[in-house]
């Protein structure tokens, strides 16, 4: 006899994953919150404005976050963690000010996006800003090896941004390709954040690589799923709009796939609307259907599972204890937001 789950309870039992973590490091995240707060101060009254109004914006702080954690798997007691973990979430603020106004997006997280009220040129100078603000905040810190650490990763997220141009309306784009987009854009900066846990509490190098390996698979897992909720309607829940990759003629994993499986009207058809960007109502609804057909939106689930494993596996050295079963749930969070 087949088992009917409850897919909303299910849902909820994987909010609660994510939950367990962030309560653990709850004390230490209000910390980095308020030095987020503290750091964005500017005698130039607009910086403070524009850049509190996309922190403001909410989320769930998940890269400091895995910052905090990592540096509480390392068993570190001191407070470096604080503002090691705000320097990242002023790098990932700043990359969205760029992103925002490079895909000229209308919307973060539900509300209206910092250069659509602001316009364009505040938003790309306040991400600057906060590039500035955290390399401060790193020198402040005074490690240069976590110096290095933070200022590669910050150099690899400006590579996968010029990546993904390169890469968009391209429907000869390989999934290797599109892998090295999102390793770069996305996972490193996960991978950094990780990583400096182990430096802070100064850790051997295998469990520095270990949670470097553990924050860059989880990254690819992320954003894999970022490319199914897409074409999903969850979507609007998230505050989001269906389809925005689509009309941007973004080249994601599932694109990818349907196109390489599709017979020669399918290429015609994603050549014209994604490559030419000459779309007609209905087109959406064709392009998911199209992924359906193909299970590529399942296949990019699946592989964001592969990706998944493996981070779950770099974490198989350290010794079992609520912060490592709390980072185990992350992974399975990431990945069943598809659902």
């Amino acid at each position: 006899m087949a088992v009917v789950v409850s897919l909303e309870s299910e849902r909820m039992k994987k909010a609660k994953s994510l939950d367990s973590l962030i309560n653990l490091v709850k004390d230490d995240l209000e910390q980095v919150n308020r030095t987020i707060v503290d750091r964005m101060h500017s005698p130039v009254a607009l910086i403070g404005q524009l850049a509190g109004h996309i922190i403001a914006a909410g989320g769930k702080r998940l890269r400091p976050v895995l910052a905090l954690a990592s540096a509480k798997l390392a068993g570190y007691q001191g407070d470096r963690q604080y503002r090691l973990a705000a320097c990242i979430e002023f790098i990932h603020t700043a990359t969205l000010l760029h992103d925002d106004v490079v895909d000229e997006s209308e919307l973060r997280r539900g509300r209206a996006s910092a250069n659509a009220v602001f316009g364009n040129q505040p938003s790309v100078l306040v991400g600057d800003f906060l590039f500035s603000r955290a390399f401060e905040m790193m020198v402040e810190d005074g490690s240069l090896p976590i110096m290095g650490i933070l200022s590669h990763a910050s150099a690899v997220l400006a590579e996968g941004e010029v990546l993904q141009l390169i890469t968009a309306n391209d429907t000869d784009t390989t999934e290797d390709a599109y892998l090295e987009v999102i390793r770069c854009k996305t996972a490193a900066l996960f991978a950094a954040a990780c990583r400096i846990g182990a430096l802070v509490g100064d850790r051997p190098k295998v469990e520095e690589e270990a949670l470097d390996s553990y924050g860059l698979n989880l990254g690819i897992a992320f954003q894999l799923i970022d490319d199914v909720l897409d074409y999903s309607a969850k979507q609007a829940v998230l505050g989001k709009t269906v389809g925005d990759d689509f009309r941007e003629g973004k080249i994601t994993l599932p694109v990818i796939l349907a196109f390489r499986r599709g017979d020669e009207a399918d290429r015609d058809f994603w050549r014209r609307t994604v490559e030419r960007l000459e779309q007609e109502e209905g087109d959406l609804d064709r392009a998911i259907a199209l992924m359906e057909k193909h299970s590529s939106l399942a296949d990019t689930v699946a592989r964001a599972r592969h990706y998944g494993a493996i981070a779950r596996d770099a974490l198989g050295i350290f010794p079992d204890c609520p912060v490592k079963t709390a980072m185990i749930d992350v992974i399975d969070f990431c990945i069943e937001r598809a659902y």
